[in-house]
């Protein structure tokens, strides 16, 4: 069976990361942008983050160009954005396609086990998918699904992986 740990990507800083290295936590897998309406998610993200990472939650952010063109910059400029403005600690990768035929394999496989609204297609950035200490992926929640709206579906992954 296909897990979270099947999939390697690329961070902001041109390392090669195995996902297998979030084996055993809670993963929140996002696809961000700067200049999107939802980009102040960012900072419920990372609050997110903070709150509940000594629990075993990690939030994964993977920046994208698909929709309306609102991730142009650099890897750099991503990383300085997200720092400056949300003070972003988790850990971000490079810039991926989540639809069409050049998509991550990591977005393929989380739009095959949890479709949404356009089915198999991501509809735009903020797109959350939530992962549990098994690498299986528990739950998909739209973009205007603000982050604090997760916590009681995160807490109750960091709780049944736990028991």
């Amino acid at each position: 069976m296909t897990s979270l740990s099947d999939f390697s990507a690329t961070t902001l800083s041109g390392q090669e990361v195995s996902l297998s290295e979030y084996a055993g936590h809670v993963v929140l897998v996002v696809n961000t942008a700067s200049n999107c309406g939802y980009t102040p998610q960012y900072a419920g993200l990372e609050e997110l983050h903070r709150e509940l990472k000594d629990d075993g939650l990690v939030v994964l952010g993977f920046p994208c160009n698909q929709f309306g063109a609102q991730e142009p910059g650099t890897e750099d400029e991503i990383g300085q954005f997200c720092q400056v403005n949300y003070g972003v600690t988790f850990p971000m990768f490079a810039k991926v396609d989540v639809n069409g035929d050049d998509a991550h394999p990591l977005f393929s496989w989380l739009k095959s086990e949890k479709g949404g609204l356009l089915g198999s297609s991501i509809k735009w950035n903020f797109t959350k998918f939530l992962v549990g200490r098994d690498g299986q992926v528990i739950r998909r929640y739209g973009p205007t699904t603000e982050p604090a709206a997760l916590a009681d579906d995160v807490r109750e992954a960091l709780r049944d992986a736990a028991a």
